[in-house]
């Protein structure tokens, strides 16, 4: 959940690394350090807190040289401090570690080293690995961390230098992502893409149980056991500015403003103007195994469980497979009954989250194929897949997810054409109208865009913003858009939120209803329409104040409304897409007139890589 970046080359590799490490800042810290291997020593900067700290630290104690390595972290084990911050090290301050993840059994490790006579300074599990390192450290330092890797249990990416080898850096990863970047007469390791997408585009994923061994102009791979491994080198497309704001105030306000593209470019190669089919490449399952599919189980987390939901309620009605939402935290915790002809269906943005990855293992034991929507290629949700639908949205900098969302769902309506047909399910000619009113979407979706001001005007109203709670309400579709818009509140804003299905409102809800409450209504037209406008009056009759999402064309809502978010008329299946939207830009309003951190929030991490 935190960020690691490593350098090795001519440049200043303090430089190189707190650029990368101001890249990562999304992915939700609270401490930063280096650690530079120069003059035949090890010399580090820490601080707490935001980077521009640590960015002042080194101002006033300056560090350089060709070789180091930088970390950002969120505590799991030992409270924000100095001495807790990355990196750790040995006890002669020899070798240096930076790591993500936990280590499960470090207090066994810890235990062991102390009566070997090791002192630790501080109370993480990461110094345990530095220390193992140094116990099995006679000169070779890619063979030392082999050997320390093989005591050690649990999740880990890892960068570590030593004093002794000016011209080497060693990296290793097991359930946290790493990737090695390769320029000339120079290396890097991040945890992410950006980190090193201003350097560099030609990356190596280092795979579960691989250790690298990196130096300017060659590396090499093993794993633990000291086999080799060949992996290949892939180069990343996106554009270095898709990684800066372009003139946004915030990543979460670009990327919301990005999604008209964004959506295009999910549907690109994929359908084509007048077609009746959908072309999904990389969905290597054979058509027999389609059409023998008896059953598929949707695993996601947060965001992407909502676009999971939205994906059920299409497969369900259009491809007629009987489909299983589970979150992916909850279903690696209990025994799962995976029938014969599963498919497993896990959306993920960074194909690297936790929870999401070990549902797929479990899954994929028990005989289930599995075909996941995510958006990062090379990740490791995507390379344990045998297909992959790629939302090509881009890299999403924001901790709040918004073109994820709208592209997964995006990912969805195609998946759901192509296995309807591929099953017989849909005759052309609804394909052929399903994927015109998916060309559709991104001209609506810049509607919404161009059209703001009602959206502003409400999140400067005091009711709205100063509110304490607010309730989102939705059916069919939307009752996934009242989740998920819900979400995006209470994360950016703070304000608690929740979202319900309307239907459930007299079944408890109702009872919070006050004229200080603030309820979100998803009364887009389609065939629920009349039943959420006997919720709203429901509402309205309790004194409750109702925001509506409607749309255009809708006059008569206004009757039942304190205010109304208009979205163009879709059809009805695809209305999640542009719902989220204009709930999507409530959010971040409200959340910056209330001064909150949006591309930040509190105690918030953009990947979770461990549970």
């Amino acid at each position: 959940m935190c960020g690691i970046v490593g350098y090795i080359g001519e440049k200043n590799c303090v430089e190189v690394i707190m650029a990368g490490l101001h890249r990562l800042e999304y992915r939700g810290y609270d401490s930063a350090g280096v650690a530079v291997v120069t003059d035949g020593a090890l010399k580090c900067v820490k601080s707490v807190g935001k980077l521009k700290i640590m960015d002042k630290k080194l101002e006033d104690n300056p560090l350089s040289g060709p070789l180091g390595i930088g970390h950002t972290r969120w505590a799991t084990h030992g409270a924000p401090s100095e001495v807790n911050s990355h990196p750790h090290f040995d006890m002669p301050m020899e070798i240096a570690v930076v790591h993500n993840g936990i280590i499960e059994n470090y207090q066994e490790l810890r235990n062991e080293l102390q009566k070997e006579g090791v002192t630790f300074r501080s109370q993480t599990d990461t110094e345990t690995i530095a220390h193992l390192v140094r116990k099995y450290y006679t000169g070779d330092l890619f063979v030392a961390v082999k050997r320390a890797l093989q005591d050690v249990e649990g999740a880990y990416a890892i960068g570590v230098v030593c004093k002794d080898h000016p011209d080497l850096m060693v990296a290793a990863r097991h359930g946290s992502p790493l990737i090695v970047g390769l320029g000339e007469g120079e290396a890097f390791i991040g945890s992410d893409v950006p980190a090193i997408m201003k350097y560099t585009r030609k990356v190596i994923y280092i795979d579960n149980g691989q250790v690298c061994e990196i130096k300017r102009n060659s590396y090499k791979i093993e794993d633990i056991q000291g086999n080799p491994v060949q992996l290949e080198v892939k180069t990343v497309d996106w554009d270095d500015a898709a990684a800066e704001k372009e003139g946004y105030p915030h990543f979460m306000l670009k990327e919301i403003n990005q999604q008209a593209n964004v959506i295009r470019n999910t549907l690109r190669g994929r359908v084509h103007e007048g077609s009746e089919e959908v072309n999904l490449p990389d969905m290597n399952i054979s058509l027999e195994e389609l059409r023998a599919c008896q059953k598929i189980v949707i695993v996601a987390c947060g965001t992407a469980w909502h676009a999971g939901m939205v994906g059920k309620y299409l497969i369900e009605k259009f491809a007629k497979v009987p489909v299983e939402l589970d979150l992916a935290s909850e279903y690696r915790y209990r025994d799962p009954i995976v029938p014969p002809n599963t498919i497993m269906i896990p959306v993920s943005q960074s194909g690297e989250t936790a929870d999401t990855l070990e549902a797929i293992r479990i899954a994929k034991s028990r005989g289930a194929q599995v075909a996941s929507i995510v958006n990062t290629v090379g990740s490791s949700v995507a390379r344990e897949s045998h297909g992959v639908v790629y939302q090509h949205a881009g890299p999403e900098i924001g901790v709040a997810s918004t073109k994820a969302y709208t592209s997964q769902c995006t990912a969805f309506a195609l998946f759901t054409i192509w296995l309807a047909e591929t099953r017989g399910a849909m005759e052309k000619a609804q394909a052929k109208e399903m994927i015109a009113s998916l060309r559709e979407l991104p001209d609506k979706i810049q509607w919404i865009l161009d059209n703001q001001d009602d959206i502003k005007r409400c999140a400067e109203d005091p009711k709205y913003r100063d509110a304490q709670s607010a309730l989102y309400l939705g059916r069919g579709y939307n009752f996934p858009s009242a989740l998920e818009g819900a979400l995006k509140l209470k994360e950016i804003s703070y304000i608690h939120a929740e979202g319900y299905a309307a239907g459930e409102m007299k079944h408890g809800p109702i009872a919070l209803v006050t004229d200080e409450l603030p309820v979100v209504c998803v009364a887009t037209d389609g065939d629920v329409y009349d039943k959420m406008v006997s919720n709203i009056q429901e509402i309205r009759a309790r004194r409750g104040i109702v925001l509506s999402v409607a749309t255009v064309g809708n006059e008569g809502i206004k009757a039942h409304s304190a205010d109304v978010f208009y979205i163009p008329e879709c059809f009805e299946p695809f209305s999640p897409i542009l719902v989220a939207v204009p709930l999507q830009l409530f959010a971040y309003y409200v959340a910056t007139n209330r001064g909150c951190d949006v591309d930040q929030p509190r105690n918030l991490a953009k990947s979770v890589t461990v549970e």
